[in-house]
């Protein structure tokens, strides 16, 4: 099982905003740093937030702190924050970034949900550096051609520069895709489709060879999947399960970082 040590949990939650109690009085709101590791619980877990123990507090009220969390986008600050940290100590090797995507079953429905011939589900987008570390991530509709959704990635870049490439597998060869990459200054580098014609080829054999190293961003999301919650989706808002995928990106980043 995960664990999430004393240095990361005071990290997170130094950079929650403490609650402003109302002038009217009323309970005491719950200590962050128990419901912090009440969330991590679930999030590691998978488990429904009525299971939670009863040694991080109210399941009511932790379950509450994290939507509002959510809502007032701290975890997806946070995760800036995370990114920031990493190019502060030792930087992001942006020289190779490699992309895929994962589908996560969304068995309560909701929005931002597609249909495929898996089910009704989302993919999680994720764009790592040469070490796997993550430099961006999105969740979206799993409808789309993952080679559709890749520019919504650089909407949520935890770096300053660009990569200068990136490498995929087929489902990026896109003549399209390759086109705005290249107008942004990144090389695109993916295996041809079988459908591709000879004289439409695109791709040197010297610039694949670096595909051979497109496990990096395999383990990541295998990563990612060892955070039971980010597996099936069960949140009926992609703004809850968007706040998952930024705690467990974010404890990727702080592990490089703190250990």
């Amino acid at each position: 099982m995960l664990k999430l040590t004393d240095e990361q949990l005071d990290w997170l939650t130094e950079r929650i905003p403490d609650h402003q109690p109302s002038p009217k009085g009323g309970r005491p709101a719950l200590d962050k740093r128990r419901a912090m590791q009440g969330i991590f619980w679930i999030l590691d877990n998978g488990a429904k937030w009525k299971d939670l123990p009863k040694r991080f507090g109210s399941k009511s009220a932790v379950h509450r702190w994290f939507k509002r969390w959510v809502e007032d986008g701290v975890f997806e600050n946070i995760m800036r924050d995370a990114g920031r940290l990493v190019e502060e100590r030792d930087g992001y090797r942006l020289y190779e970034c490699f992309i895929d995507a994962t589908f996560s079953k969304a068995k309560g429905g909701g929005d931002g949900i597609g249909c495929t011939r898996a089910g009704k589900g989302v993919k999680i987008m994720v764009l790592v550096d040469a070490r796997g570390l993550p430099v961006a991530v999105d969740t979206a509709s799993a409808s789309p051609h993952e080679s559709q959704l890749v520019q919504r990635l650089f909407d949520f870049m935890l770096t300053n520069d660009a990569p200068e490439r990136i490498v995929g597998d087929k489902a990026y060869d896109s003549d399209g895709l390759d086109a705005e990459l290249d107008a942004a200054g990144i090389e695109l580098i993916a295996p041809h489709r079988r459908d591709r014609k000879k004289k439409h080829k695109t791709q040197d054999g010297r610039s694949l060879r670096r595909y051979k190293r497109r496990w990096t961003v395999e383990r990541t999301i295998g990563w990612i999947q060892h955070f039971r919650r980010l597996c099936i989706r069960w949140e009926k808002s992609t703004l809850m399960f968007q706040g998952f995928l930024h705690i467990g990106c974010t404890l990727l980043l702080l592990k490089e970082v703190l250990g």
